[in-house]
């Protein structure tokens, strides 16, 4: 008796052990669930569009509180549906020159804005909602900003090819009459929620992906008459900001130039830290 005893005691010390033990580990990956959805998350660089800042096999940390996180039906997500995103306030807006973790909005083709929960890309963040921006020689400004924005070392490089003599990419939207390329480039104004522009040709070309994706419905051009959903429309408001995004390895980098503008809700947060 004395023996059945002692083993239940120490079955009952085991027990309790496993429970707490079960208990704790179950509390920290709450914690750890909860740190990278609402907090801090990591991902591992697999090309050099943002050498020499970030270098192929780096892990960068994005802080989300930057932003703000972001909650969505993440099931529905995975399962490559488009989803609501909504986002909680964060601790202060993106800044120019900040490096930026988002989800890349033209996943499948050029023409089509969506999100693909796992394709992420990493630029640097170079106009804001409300800027006006353009490249002029390969170097990014905007109008009345004063700062370097991005590698400007590399920008430079850029500037000094010739365009008679090597190869310039043609940059979005690529429309032959306009010719905007990598050395030269807009200006091109960056829409902000609320902003009323006027539907002309050019605007067309440099907006339709985003009104679509605003709006669900089709954006043509007829005759020089802009028709959404088959409606004309002279104007249009937007709904969403959006923002310029390049790689600091300019001559390697599919960013902004060729795809046009991010939405703020693809946006992840702020790169922290590279190791």
């Amino acid at each position: 008796m004395v023996w059945l005893k002692r083993n239940n005691l120490l079955f009952q010390k085991i027990g309790g052990c496993l429970v707490n033990t079960f208990f704790g580990l179950s509390v920290l990956l709450i914690l750890w669930i909860v740190a990278r959805v609402f907090f801090i998350t990591s991902f591992k660089v697999p090309t050099g569009s943002m050498e020499p800042t970030v270098m192929p096999g780096d892990r960068v940390w994005v802080n989300k509180l930057i932003p703000g996180p972001r909650l969505f039906n993440l099931f529905a997500a995975l399962r490559t549906e488009q989803v609501d995103i909504y986002r909680i306030p964060g601790v202060r807006k993106i800044k120019r020159n900040d490096v930026v973790v988002f989800n890349m909005p033209y996943p499948r083709d050029e023409n089509t804005m969506e999100m693909h929960i796992m394709r992420y890309y990493i630029k640097r963040c170079i106009g804001l909602p409300g800027d006006t921006l353009q490249i002029r020689k390969g170097r990014y400004e905007v109008r009345g900003i004063a700062i370097d924005l991005g590698n400007i070392d590399a920008q430079r490089r850029l500037g000094y090819k010739d365009k008679g003599r090597e190869r310039i990419r043609y940059c979005f939207p690529f429309d032959s009459v306009m010719g905007w390329n990598m050395l030269e480039f807009g200006p091109m104004y960056i829409p902000r929620k609320g902003d009323a522009i006027r539907m002309s040709y050019i605007h067309y070309l440099s907006y339709k992906n985003l009104i679509e994706w605003e709006m669900q419905e089709t954006l043509t051009c007829r005759d020089s008459v802009v028709y959404l959903n088959n409606q004309p429309v002279n104007e249009y408001t937007f709904k969403k900001n959006y923002y310029f995004m390049a790689g600091d390895n300019v001559e390697s980098s599919k960013d902004s130039r060729y795809w046009g503008l991010a939405p703020e809700e693809y946006l992840v947060g702020k790169v922290l830290f590279i190791r």
